[in-house]
């Protein structure tokens, strides 16, 4: 069985999704320190030929607190933000068919902040008909004191994972002899270059899925979930 396990984001790219297609079952962190200077609630799109960041605010909070002990501003309006995506994306030939989607998304009513970013993958992942199972890591019965690899190791021993899946960026992070040593096997994975056309030139890379989805047919979209990538 192959298992990633990644953080929660805010409509995040491509690559995300691409990781989830390509395992049996996913694991989003709950109860993990909620970083600031990370992409947790916030992501970029595309505004005017150029990358403009979205963030869902939050409101005050300890630093020690975990993402699910994190609740949304009760200044966030939601309609605000969707003005934003609707005024950059009513142009994009998909925007009818994804909108719905994405309208759905920021509508959430729920105001703690993993609920409401879980939503919104689960709903993509619907949308992108990827079948792979969504856990939360809370629920799985590992040792969660322990960090870094340690802690993906326990998880992955009590889902009786045979490999672990992670994005290229952790390549640094992880040793495959160490994972090796604990009888999983650890890859990762790099996505493609993704080349569309947004109407501007040059092309603006790594954006939030939002773009990708506005700018793309969904079967070509599919089709980079599960061929534009390898796994290394």
């Amino acid at each position: 069985m192959k298992v990633a396990i990644m953080q929660p984001y805010i409509l995040p790219y491509i690559g995300y999704f691409q990781l989830i297609a390509s395992v049996d079952k996913f694991v989003i962190y709950d109860n993990i320190k909620y970083t600031k200077k990370g992409w947790i609630n916030r992501n970029r799109m595309l505004q005017n030929g150029t990358d403009k960041v979205f963030s869902i605010p939050l409101a005050n909070g300890s630093d020690s607190l975990d993402i699910v002990n994190r609740q949304l501003s009760s200044v966030f309006s939601r309609d605000k933000l969707l003005n934003q995506f609707r005024g950059n994306y009513a142009k994009a030939p998909y925007f009818k068919e994804v909108w719905p989607t994405i309208e759905s998304i920021i509508s959430f009513q729920d105001d703690n902040l993993f609920l409401y970013i879980k939503n919104s993958i689960t709903a993509v992942c619907d949308y992108l008909d990827i079948n792979s199972e969504i856990l939360v890591s809370s629920s799985i019965d590992a040792d969660h004191e322990l960090d870094g690899e340690d802690r993906v190791v326990s998880i992955c021993h009590k889902m009786e994972a045979a490999t672990y899946i992670n994005p290229i960026g952790g390549v640094e992070l992880y040793s495959k002899e160490y994972f090796s040593k604990a009888g999983l096997e650890l890859q990762f994975l790099k996505t493609g270059e993704i080349v569309y056309d947004q109407g501007c030139i040059p092309m603006v890379q790594y954006l939030s899925i939002l773009d990708v989805l506005m700018f793309n047919p969904l079967d070509r979209v599919k089709s980079l979930l599960s061929s534009n990538y390898e796994l290394i």
